[in-house]
């Protein structure tokens, strides 16, 4: 609704989780990077994704967008790759109990 919308487009901090799980179909793409375009310069946003920036353009489908968002994105940040085995499976048994 334009009521959330205009939440999260006046926030100081935006956290989208886990970006890029799925292809996005074209009109997907066009809202996000609409989003993204707004917040640009104004908001701080954290992103995490299982894929790197080079994988985008394939889940996005258009390099266009995919670079104009990238552009935006990229521009004033901080990326921090993770490397290693899933935090969530290897400390399971902490999590859900012993199997």
């Amino acid at each position: 609704s334009k009521t959330k919308l205009n939440r999260v487009l006046k926030c100081d901090l935006l956290i989208i989780d886990d970006i890029m799980f799925m292809a996005m179909e074209k009109q997907e793409s066009n809202l996000f990077f609409q989003l993204i375009n707004k917040l640009y310069g104004q908001t701080s946003i954290i992103i995490t994704s299982n894929k790197g920036p080079s994988d985008w353009g394939e889940l996005i489908g258009d390099q266009a967008i995919t670079a104009a968002i990238l552009d935006r994105i990229v521009h004033k940040c901080e990326i921090i790759n993770l490397d290693g085995d899933s935090y969530r499976l290897t400390h399971r048994e902490t999590i859900f109990g012993k199997s």
